[in-house]
């Protein structure tokens, strides 16, 4: 039985990479027992096909490049059963805040509207007016 787990655990892994949290969901949901799924998830781990640490570090700078606060970040990540620790050291590794909200702003325009969009994207409401402010105060100089 753990071979069939870690067969059907490469299938769950063939389309996009997951965590060690999201593969045990997978396979406690096709009904594996808890250790058959510990012992797949433990190969797989050995073998770097599941990697908490990888799968952290991509996801968070596929959603910082599309304009992501840390918190949005962080609760992504939180979700998809990474420990706090990696979830810092992944955050740690990006650019900081303002420099992706001007990012937005400089792909957006500075207008109430783009202000909306970062506090949607988790951004704080202070953080992204002060970077549409400060755009508007460059585009007047």
């Amino acid at each position: 039985m753990p071979d069939e787990a870690v067969e059907q655990a490469l299938r769950a892994l063939r389309h996009r990479e997951r965590t060690a949290r999201q593969v045990d969901a997978h396979l406690a949901a096709r009904g594996f027992g808890e250790q058959d799924r510990e012992a797949a998830i433990e190969a797989l781990a050995r073998t770097g096909l599941v990697d908490d640490g990888r799968f952290a570090a991509s996801r968070a700078a596929a959603l910082a490049s599309k304009g992501a606060s840390d918190a949005l970040i962080r609760h992504d990540l939180d979700a998809a059963g990474v420990d706090r620790e990696t979830v810092d050291g992944a955050l740690a590794a990006l650019e900081d805040e303002p420099t992706r909200a001007r990012r937005v702003v400089e792909r957006r325009g500075a207008s109430p509207r783009t202000v909306r969009y970062l506090v949607a994207k988790g951004f704080p409401v202070d953080l992204a007016s002060a970077v549409v402010a400060e755009s508007t105060v460059d585009a007047l100089r």
